[in-house]
């Protein structure tokens, strides 16, 4: 039997209308955050189907990589609504029939605000219980990331602790259920410290979230670049933060942000949008030169503008991974994350795999990194539960990465979009290469998804039902005004 040590998702963007993840109305025009998603219930059935055939019952770690919960385009109430419906579903009250016996949270982008509040908690604590901070002590700058391997103390979930402590199962003393957080990378050790697996959310590998960084480069070129995770986060948190992470709770301005991305999906939509702006700009600010000329420079401006937004990773679906991404990738992995390998490992490198979400676009590879790592390396992309484009995106999907106690990994690909219906399908995909060594763990795992029976099927048919409905919940916020 099969032993699911670890279980890994990503970018569920709870309480998005446009997540799978997210109830919607039968009209698709609004979010219907007090129930479940008829997917994340099929979901839950299909990892429950999994997890009760482990050794002798043993209960896997839950690491949830980043855009849980979706913080940018939608209020925090609906986010914390949603979220509220996932552990109801994975921790109820009967302690036997909970899913997993460890949360662990690595924020991304779109909810980096959850690691603003933990880092804070963090700080507050380190100053109240730390002998050296007494009152007229030198206070110590506080951390912006956590270790990658052991990051102990742990650092609360500030926010979804506060949300799951309201159920009386999971926030009495003697029965409480902590969710910690680590940022922004998590490491794994194999028992025998040869092999490593790594998760971080993966928003560094695109250079727009290290925008700070590059802007300072411009004004300061004599300046040293941040190279350490630590001084990339410490110049981008604010920007990160700011753009990506709090724009929902911004009110009219929020909702008219997540309109403009929404528009960002139709030529015709965005074309009108940027002409009233123009024109309200013309209108306000008398713009210099002709009239015409001056209108037709700033839109194409602007047009410049917003196509390096819609144009990120995420939303060229032509490759799984675009060259650019790849290059991000790459230099994310041999600069600060084996920076921090070295450092907290004494330069003993392990054999790694690498588990990242961010694009959207499941997919697993046996990359080739050089610098110190071994000759290859496993990769995993666990994709995403949104669907933000006006047609079928076959690149785009959503997957489940597991992991046993070995750290021998494969992918459950719960779905990619497609044409037709009948073509949803649910996958086990391994990363491998020539000359790879067996992935036992992977064959137990494929020998216990038929996709042609339930809950496979099911959820199969659910999800070709719900993605066209996110089409039409898409369409319905571009005609609006």
């Amino acid at each position: 039997m099969a032993k699911i040590k670890y279980v890994c998702l990503s970018d569920m963007h709870l309480g998005a209308e446009n997540s799978l993840l997210t109830k919607l109305t039968t009209d698709c025009a609004d979010t219907e955050p007090t129930k479940p998603s008829p997917a994340l219930v099929q979901l839950v059935e299909c990892l429950k189907s999994l997890i009760s055939q482990n050794d002798n019952g043993e209960k896997p770690i839950l690491i949830l990589n980043g855009d849980i919960l979706e913080l940018a385009l939608t209020t925090d109430n609906l986010a914390a609504m949603a979220f509220e419906r996932f552990i109801e579903l994975i921790l109820p009250a009967n302690e036997a029939d909970r899913l997993f016996k460890e949360i662990i949270y690595l924020p991304g982008n779109h909810d980096h605000h959850l690691w603003e509040t933990a880092r804070e908690t963090q700080y507050v604590n380190y100053i109240n219980t730390s002998k050296e901070q007494q009152p007229g002590c030198l206070l110590k700058i506080p951390w912006h990331t956590t270790k990658m391997f052991d990051p102990n103390p742990p650092v609360p979930a500030t926010f979804l602790n506060g949300i799951i402590h309201r159920y009386p199962h999971l926030g009495e003393e003697g029965h409480r259920f902590e969710i910690n957080t680590v940022y922004p990378s998590f490491g794994i050790l194999s028992p025998d410290s040869a092999r490593c697996a790594i998760f971080s959310h993966g928003h560094f590998i695109e250079s727009m979230y290290m925008l700070m960084s590059e802007l300072r480069g411009l004004m300061f070129p004599e300046g040293k670049p941040a190279s350490s995770i630590y001084a990339i986060e410490a110049e981008n948190f604010a920007w990160i933060d700011f753009f990506w992470s709090t724009m929902g709770r911004s009110g009219s301005v929020g909702s008219d942000v997540e309109l403009v991305y929404d528009k960002l999906q139709s030529e015709e939509a965005l074309g009108k949008l940027l002409d009233n702006l123009v024109d309200g700009l013309d209108e306000r600010y008398d713009l210099p030169g002709p009239d015409v000329v001056a209108k037709m420079v700033l839109k194409w401006v602007l047009h410049k503008a917003l196509k390096a937004i819609k144009d990120r990773e995420r939303l060229t679906p032509e490759k799984d991974l675009s060259d650019d991404a790849e290059e991000g990738l790459k230099n994310f992995l041999v600069g600060p994350v084996l920076d921090q390998i070295i450092q907290e490992r004494s330069g003993n490198i392990p054999d790694m795999t690498f588990v990242f979400g961010h694009t959207h676009k499941p997919f697993q590879r046996d990359m080739q990194f050089g610098a110190s790592f071994h000759p290859w390396s496993r990769v995993y992309n666990s994709g995403g539960w949104v669907v933000d484009t006006l047609s079928c995106a076959p690149t785009h999907g959503g997957a489940v990465i597991l992991l046993d106690e070995h750290l021998d990994s494969t992918s459950l690909c719960m779905y990619t979009e497609q044409v037709t219906a009948d073509t949803y399908k649910v996958e086990v995909k391994a990363s491998t290469h020539p000359d790879a060594a067996p992935n036992p763990f992977h064959e137990e795992i494929t020998s216990m998804v038929d996709s042609d029976q339930n809950p496979w099927k099911e959820f199969s048919r659910i999800v070709a039902q719900e993605v066209p409905m996110r089409h039409r919940n898409l369409q319905i916020h571009i005609d609006r005004k």
